[in-house]
């Protein structure tokens, strides 16, 4: 979409669940980088408030552009910039609610809408249980407009034996709903023998 390097927003919105938004920075600077890819972080209030309590360590240390929730001159606010995909991580259902609603209230908000409106993946990582209605009507509403809800489900068909095991499995199924290729989980081949 935007020429030779492949631009996406990783957005952190209020939900519990840090350690996805915080692998999936690391894979951002780290392996994505080396194959070209940029990406922009934005943190709601909220989100910035739990990531401090979660994670502890600077937004920026990723050496990732960060942008404050407020900044609507961010260049992903318009849809001209052409950026070519967005992930959620976590993603709370207050986010879930006001992005199905497109009520773009902040920076992580207008971004949401900006890939909806120009047709862009758009991954919400949902770290919500149990569902309320509301939240399913949410869901409903936000893959109607073409977002992708992916709850954050770890999977145990790999046998992981660590917690960065299990989040890694989540992040690598939210890389590939934005078509990026990664190798953080081993990928399904059949039963096989068992272990």
């Amino acid at each position: 979409m935007s020429g030779g390097t492949r631009r996406f927003v990783v957005g952190i919105s209020g939900a519990s669940g840090m350690p996805y938004a915080r692998r999936l920075l690391a894979w951002f600077a780290g392996p994505g980088r080396a194959r070209g890819v940029e990406a922009h972080v934005v943190a709601s209030r909220a989100g910035r408030l739990v990531w401090a309590h979660e994670i502890g360590e600077d937004l920026a240390a990723f050496g990732l552009p960060v942008h404050a929730p407020g900044d609507l001159g961010a260049p992903f606010a318009s849809g001209s910039a052409r950026f070519d995909g967005m992930a959620v991580a976590p993603c709370s259902a207050a986010a879930l609610a006001r992005i199905a609603h497109g009520t773009s209230h902040d920076l992580l908000g207008r971004a949401a809408d900006v890939m909806l409106k120009e047709r862009r993946p758009l991954v919400l990582l949902l770290r919500e249980a149990p569902y309320s209605l509301v939240h399913v009507r949410n869901m409903a509403l936000a893959i109607e407009a073409g977002a992708v809800v992916l709850p954050a489900s770890p999977g145990f068909y790999a046998r992981p034996s660590t917690l960065a095991e299990l989040v890694d499995g989540v992040v690598g199924r939210v890389l590939d709903q934005l078509g990026l290729d990664n190798d953080l989980a081993p990928r399904w081949s059949g039963m096989g023998e068992p272990r």
